[in-house]
């Protein structure tokens, strides 16, 4: 058991192999150890047989109570077989003086309280390497404390929301251009000198998309307790604007609970998908609720493992998200003006990217990366226009394809996988569409990290490991190890300099340059398992995580 949990994760981790062999080993093993018991071990009568039953009927009622909770048997079958297993056969191991009805009465009784206190236990998530994070039961999970912390807030008031976005604003994920890149500022690098200031720090609710931002507004989703919420706050102060809540939740043992996706803000509206499906649209000035439909049901859509993640992008009157339906049915747009189902279009059947606009040869277009490959579509008839197929049906994409220039793309294969990233160029041809694959490399293997580009080098995440990448032949220019764990970054253009945000919640500087790993300062901005996109937006970051948000003042050079 311990072979088939452990080693994987050291030789391949976060590959199909792990995955397998760390559900089916707690299992496996298990099976193993009965059999061993009832014919091998020379045990004879009665505890030849009610062993086994003190193992089994108590990990079934302790499945069966989990599932009463809504939380799966998940938890049981991959962290309570191999706990209450190795208290067996240590006790097995470690009893061998006492007399053989002693033995087993002591053993009938350890493996009843072992599994009485691991079902106090509760798993809330776990880490990016699939370390469980433990509570007892009775604690208050982080969507019902953050519903009751924030439930007599009181809202702020604030100046209406300007209809126009402007350059300093981040209205959606990623930036203006969904590619993490700051234009226009410069900021002071010494802050051991010119630390950054904090403006708010506070508790918010579980979620793992990133801020909006437009003007002094300030825009996220959160799960408070059971209802999805996308909460409008001053970006200044961290004081609630309003909040609108849809009742619905999505929970899972990785991850936890949460919506996965960052809203978009587009001429005063707020539009918003949460992890179950359902996509609203808000006023922005309010948060009150203008439509909202359930993309499962108006567009075909089947629930992805980890929940819906897709962000949703707005483009000539469509709102265009993830859907991933059956025949035909991967990507989606529904009309901007009252929600209602536009076209579904591609063969996206599992993926947790949000759609990306660009223009190759002045024809604007929609690209949607999945476990199909990469898409391109029309924005306003979802007619594909071409792809490039690089399908893997057990592996879970979940970053942007980056946009190296005009009709050239760098896409990745995902979570565990050895394939690694390849560059590809699209041209328009006379009566169709030509790609053609550039390179190919096994130095960059993304995850669920987004990296970015800058003067014709890639900077993000290889799994876990920092590294930089050139773009003209996939070779690897440094590699920083995984001193950030599974993090997320921003450029800052002017400067070339990387706004990087490590798992653990602190913010590093780090020089954009190929000549070798520089870093700068940092800075303990919060704590905790932090996988969301940090934002650096008018003079400011705001960075966020599953628990809590805060906000940042630079200082400008």
């Amino acid at each position: 058991m311990i072979g088939l949990m452990v080693v994987p994760s050291l030789v391949a981790p976060r590959t199909t192999v792990h995955f397998v062999t760390f559900l089916a080993g707690p299992m496996l093993g298990s099976l193993l150890a009965l059999i061993w018991w009832v014919g091998f071990a020379r045990v004879r009568g009665t505890p030849r047989w009610l062993v086994p039953a003190a193992f089994l009927v108590p990990a079934f009622v302790a499945g069966t109570f989990q599932i009463m909770l809504g939380e799966g048997p998940i938890s049981v079958l991959v962290y309570g077989l191999p706990i209450v297993l190795l208290v067996w056969i240590v006790w097995v191991a470690l009893s061998g003086s006492l007399l053989t009805s002693t033995r087993a009465t002591c053993l009938y009784v350890l493996l009843v309280v072992s599994w009485s206190v691991f079902s106090l236990l509760r798993v809330d998530g776990a880490s990016s390497n699939i370390i469980p994070e433990f509570s007892w039961r009775w604690n208050m999970k982080p969507e019902d404390l953050a519903a009751k912390e924030t439930k007599d807030r009181p809202l702020v008031a604030a100046a209406p929301i300007a209809a126009q976005v402007y350059r300093t604003d981040w209205a959606e994920f990623r930036g203006p251009n969904r590619d993490d890149k700051v234009v226009g500022l410069s900021i002071a690098t010494d802050w051991a000198q010119d630390k950054p200031v904090q403006l708010w720090r506070q508790r918010i609710g579980p979620g793992w998309g990133s801020f909006a931002v437009v003007g002094e507004r300030l825009f996220t989703q959160e799960q408070r307790g059971n209802d999805e919420a996308v909460v409008c706050y001053d970006a200044k102060t961290g004081g609630e604007i309003w909040r609108h809540f849809e009742k619905a939740k999505f929970t899972e043992s990785i991850a936890g609970a949460g919506p996965r996706a960052t809203p978009t803000v587009h001429e005063g509206r707020v539009y918003a998908q949460g992890a179950t499906g359902l996509l609203v649209c808000l006023d922005g000035n309010d948060g009150k609720l203008i439509w909202k439909t359930d993309i499962r049901e108006d567009a075909g859509g089947i629930l992805p493992q980890w929940g819906y993640a897709s962000s949703p992008l707005v483009i000539n009157g469509n709102v265009i998200v993830y859907t991933g339906g059956l025949e035909g049915k991967g990507t989606s747009a529904f009309s901007a003006t009252d929600g209602k189902w536009k076209w579904s279009s591609g063969d996206a059947k599992h993926g947790y990217s949000s759609a990306q606009r660009t223009t190759i040869a002045g024809v604007e277009q929609v690209l949607m990366l999945s476990d199909y490959g990469l898409e391109s579509f029309d924005p306003n008839t979802g007619t594909r226009l071409w792809e490039n197929r690089w399908t893997l049906p057990t592996i879970n994409r979940s970053t942007q394809p980056a946009v190296i220039a005009e009709g050239e793309f760098l896409i990745g294969t995902g979570a565990g996988s050895d394939l690694g990233a390849r560059r590809i160029k699209v041209t328009k041809t006379a009566h169709d569409w030509d790609v053609r694959e550039v390179w190919v490399t096994r130095k960059l293997k993304p995850y669920f990290n987004d990296g970015v580009i800058h003067a014709g080098y890639f900077y993000g995440f290889s799994d876990s490991a920092f590294v930089c990448i050139d773009l003209v032949d996939g070779k690897e220019k440094w590699n920083a190890g995984t001193i950030y764990g599974h993090g997320q970054v921003v450029l800052l253009a002017d400067q070339g300099l990387l706004v990087v945000q490590a798992i653990t919640g602190k913010v590093h500087l780090v020089k954009a340059t190929p000549e070798d790993h520089i870093e700068e300062a940092k800075l303990d901005a919060i704590s905790g398992k932090t996988w969301n996109h940090p934002v650096v937006a008018g003079g400011r970051l705001y960075v966020r995580n599953g628990t809590e948000a805060a906000a940042y003042e630079l200082k400008l050079k």
